[in-house]
């Protein structure tokens, strides 16, 4: 027979009355239903349904999956938290009773995972609150990309998504919307959400044996998260090849599963599935963000890594991503003192880095010169690139340009790597990310990740002129493929193309590194002013007449020539005045 797993528990049938009970111990703003173990509700110990005047937000589900639900009841999230047994749904009694305990007359919104006995449950309980005369409104929340559709009646499963729907509906009601409101909101971002789960062990249900399923040497992809068999049992596979597939999955335009597309801001949630160390979190996220950026040209706006939606004991990990309008980064970022919401998440991010602290004279002088003069000259072009931009686009070339040239000045001088090139280039990247908005901001990103790539994977000590211009290559080759521009399509890669051109020609035949520069700044010119001459075949220009745009260059191609020549000329004065000798 057999021998149960190993857990410091009691009775295994009493383990969700007792971690109820911890809960609340530890956390003064929670408090329980009195009707343990019969019905185990927590709830948030400031609201009484007699005076409540706002619009309860309710979840809950079965246990096991710990810090949902319970962990997210508090201000600015969920009113209450139904508990089930461990992966059983609770009955219809219990859900009736929290819907009693915390809902007013602004009415209630259940949130409700996509399993059956889930919606059976909370579906009955919502009828029979209607007939007590409760106002209350059903999203349910079906994030589930691990499998091909169509899924019959049953649908995609609600996972560890279903936080993030939590904390925008908490929000919503939490800003005093109604009813009516703060469902629309729930719902939206339950349509905006994906996601997908892999596990190298299934979990240990209390009082019970460990499953064998997986061996040694494999690993599960598309799993439940009450181990319930997923998509296909593979080998192992280093978290990166992991990820990358898991983030094909949930992004993949044949199952269209989320309306995520190029050039769009997205949320990262990395969620473990209860036994997977924090550390190994923390690589599965730091790979993904630069994968959804350089690969899939999304801009990741804010990244949630921890134990969100666990499995028990389950080694394993979940990815979540939902399309991030600026509504729902602000319900994100609205204050919650749910014990489980993480803190420190919020708001637009400085640069991950700062530098090693060195002493002034292995500053690199050369890079910052050039840095600081191709952010300058973008400001200064401001009001003529909108000018431009006006006649030929949406009239804010300019201005978006000149916010991350502002950006870029601001974070040099407290944050760039200026001893490391590719690291300042990265960080260069998150500047504009940060600040920049549409199609540029997408673009100028995934210039400065194309280049950092190229650079990390090739510079082996100090950068030389061969490296900058390989990266240059790079970067034109990321825009071009995931932008579809070419040589002659009347965008900023008309200046780029040339630039590189030139440089890499004049490196070949011996010339100094620093008159190939100025030189490839001067190509950068002229190919940006013959845009003049060039019918558009990419962004809005495409729409305007041949006749309006003979008279009107490109302003991205002006704006990108006029920080390449500007820094070229930078690095031409700076080696001068320092008799530099650059390689």
């Amino acid at each position: 027979m057999a021998t149960p797993a190993k857990k410091f528990i009691n009775n295994p049938n009493d383990v969700v009355t007792e971690f109820i009970e911890g809960l609340v111990e530890t956390y003064p703003g929670l408090q329980y239903l009195d009707g343990l173990p019969e019905v185990k509700v927590v709830l948030r110990a400031d609201v009484s349904a007699a005076d409540y005047d706002k619009v309860a937000v309710i979840s809950g589900g079965g246990s096991g999956h710990e810090p949902a639900q319970a962990g997210y009841v508090g201000e600015g999230m969920l009113t209450a938290a139904i508990c089930g047994d461990v992966f059983a749904s609770p009955p219809v009694d219990s859900i009736l009773a929290g819907i009693r305990a915390v809902t007013g007359p602004m009415g209630c919104l259940l949130v409700v995972t996509n399993y059956t006995g889930d919606r059976l449950n909370f579906g009955l309980a919502a009828e029979l609150a209607k007939t007590e005369g409760f106002k209350v409104e059903t999203v349910i929340v079906g994030d589930d990309c691990a499998l091909p559709p169509p899924r019959g009646i049953a649908g995609r499963r609600g996972l560890a998504g279903t936080i993030l729907v939590h904390k925008v509906a908490g929000a919503a009601a939490a800003a005093g919307l109604s009813l009516e409101e703060v469902a629309a909101e729930a719902k939206h971002a339950s349509e905006m959400v994906g996601t997908m789960g892999v596990a190298l062990t299934v979990c240990s249900l209390p009082g019970q044996a460990t499953s064998d399923r997986l061996g040694p040497e494999k690993m599960e992809l598309g799993l439940g998260v009450h181990g319930e068999p997923g998509a296909a049992v593979v080998d192992i596979q280093p978290v990166d090849v992991v990820v990358s597939h898991v983030l094909q999955q949930i992004l993949s335009p044949e199952t269209n599963y989320v309306p995520i597309t190029r050039g769009n801001s997205v949320v990262l949630m990395v969620n473990g599935l209860g036994g997977t160390p924090l550390m190994e979190l923390m690589i599965a996220a730091g790979k993904a963000v630069p994968k959804l950026q350089l690969e899939f040209g999304l801009a990741v706006d804010r990244v949630y890594t921890g134990s969100f939606m666990s499995s028990l004991d389950m080694a394993g990990f979940s990815i979540s991503i939902m399309k991030a309008d600026q509504s729902i980064l602000e319900r994100l970022d609205a204050p919650a003192k749910a014990p489980s919401w993480p803190v420190g998440t919020d708001g637009n991010r400085p640069p991950s880095k700062i530098p090693v602290p060195l002493p002034p004279f292995q500053q690199n002088k050369n890079e910052e010169a050039a840095i600081e003069a191709a952010a300058t000259v973008v400001i200064s072009l401001k009001d003529s690139l909108n000018e431009w931009d006006g006649k030929v686009g949406d009239g804010d070339c300019g201005s978006t340009m000149c916010r991350g040239a502002t950006a870029i000045l601001e974070d040099m001088r407290n944050y760039y790597p200026l001893n490391d090139a590719a690291e300042t280039v990265n960080e260069i990247g998150s500047s504009i990310r940060r600040v920049m908005g549409g199609t540029s901001g997408i673009i100028y990103s995934l210039l400065c990740k194309a280049a950092y790539a190229e650079l990390k994977a090739n510079v082996q000590s100090e950068v030389t002129s061969k490296n900058w211009s390989d990266a240059l290559k790079s970067s034109i080759s990321a825009v071009s493929k995931y932008c579809g521009a070419r040589a002659g399509y009347r965008t900023m890669l008309d200046a780029l193309i040339p630039a590189s051109r030139v440089l890499e020609e004049k490196l070949s035949i011996g010339e100094d590194p620093v008159s190939a520069f100025v030189l490839s700044g001067e190509a950068a010119t002229a190919g940006a002013e013959s845009t003049i001459q060039m019918q558009a075949q990419a962004g809005r220009s495409s729409y305007v007449s041949a006749e309006i745009l003979a008279s009107i260059p490109d302003p991205g191609a002006m704006a990108a020539a006029a920080w390449y020549s500007a820094a070229a000329r930078a690095m031409k004065e700076q080696s001068q005045w320092l008799g530099i000798v650059i390689r």
